[in-house]
């Protein structure tokens, strides 16, 4: 009877030990599952990356051909415009040149005046040298006339 017992717990046990080990293949079963599920993901998040990198390009290759198209129209435009800023900054020039010759005609007027203004009292100095000098003749020599 014992060894009846000893058998039927050895049975028992081995059934246990194969529960266990399906167990454990199901457990490994499920992990490569879910290591196979990651990596589908994955793959389909590359798949995706790809698609949109290939409709950046299709996008670009769209501008691009836009541009090609656009392009000696927007050459066009950019003459135009480089040749306004060329004729505002000759139009800037041109009036800073007027401002500097008629700051240098102003300080040439001014000088002129100056000039004139010393001539006329140069005149007026002489003139009255001239009035002091018949003064003194007239004073010195005016009993003999």
């Amino acid at each position: 009877m014992l060894l009846l017992l000893l058998l039927l717990l050895l049975l028992l046990l081995h059934l246990l030990l194969i529960i266990l080990l399906l167990l454990l293949l199901l457990l490994l079963f499920l992990l490569l599952h879910l290591l196979l599920l990651l990596l589908l993901l994955l793959f389909l998040l590359l798949l995706l990356l790809l698609f949109l990198l290939l409709l950046f390009l299709l996008f670009l290759l769209l501008v691009f051909l836009m541009l090609l198209l656009l392009l000696p129209l927007l050459l066009l435009m950019l003459l135009i415009i480089l040749l306004l800023h060329l004729l505002l900054l000759l139009l800037r020039l041109l009036l800073l040149v007027l401002r500097l010759l008629l700051l240098l005609l102003l300080r040439l007027l001014l000088l002129l005046l100056l000039l004139l203004l010393l001539l006329l009292l140069l005149l007026l100095v002489l003139v009255l040298l001239l009035v002091l000098l018949v003064l003194v003749f007239l004073l010195h020599h005016g009993e003999q006339l």
